[in-house]
């Protein structure tokens, strides 16, 4: 597929089957993530692979909604970045996990992006301190979000190119 074809057939996917992620499918999408641009090339991202269940079903609970999916992944990658390292990190950790989501596509993955940047708990506590927490990340780590993956349980309709709203678009010169 194109790049044009992967975003037209990329969806965020919550249901997965029952059956292991290929390895080599897996490097795949981290190697996605490792080759993200970043700002000023400073690589501040770190990827934190989590396949046992105990540890995905503790991490759908770190926000209050929009995570519990993530018990029935086959993986998810945790993606956190060195804030003392690059006052981009929001930036760099949002393109890696963009460019994995699109691996994921790519490879035949479901995916699906779960927000823990500026999320909190059902108590009200922060998203973020959550997942530190429960992965024994070091402080200066801030975790923008973690990718779900799985074989597919389902398979949505494809976006159509005349989705693209060129109305959101202005031309100068």
């Amino acid at each position: 597929m194109n790049l044009t074809e992967i975003l037209l057939n990329r969806r965020s996917i919550r249901r997965y089957k029952d059956e292991p992620i290929p390895e080599e499918a897996l490097r795949g999408v981290l190697t996605s993530g490792l080759l993200a641009p970043t700002s000023r090339n400073l690589k501040p991202c770190r990827f934190t692979v989590v396949r046992e269940k105990t540890t995905l079903e503790a991490l759908s609970h770190a926000k209050a909604a929009g995570g519990a999916f993530l018990r029935e992944a086959g993986a998810a990658v945790v993606v956190s970045a060195d804030a003392e390292k690059a006052d981009t990190w929001v930036e760099d950790g949002s393109i890696a996990l963009t460019c994995m989501h699109l691996a994921a596509a790519e490879a035949g993955l479901g995916s699906c992006w779960i927000q823990i940047h500026l999320r909190r708990d059902r108590e009200g506590g922060e998203a973020e301190e959550n997942v530190r927490r429960i992965l024994g990340l070091e402080e200066q780590f801030r975790t923008v979000g973690i990718l779900a993956l799985g074989v597919p349980a389902e398979s949505p309709e494809p976006h159509r190119p005349e989705e693209a709203d060129f109305g959101q678009v202005r031309f100068i010169g």
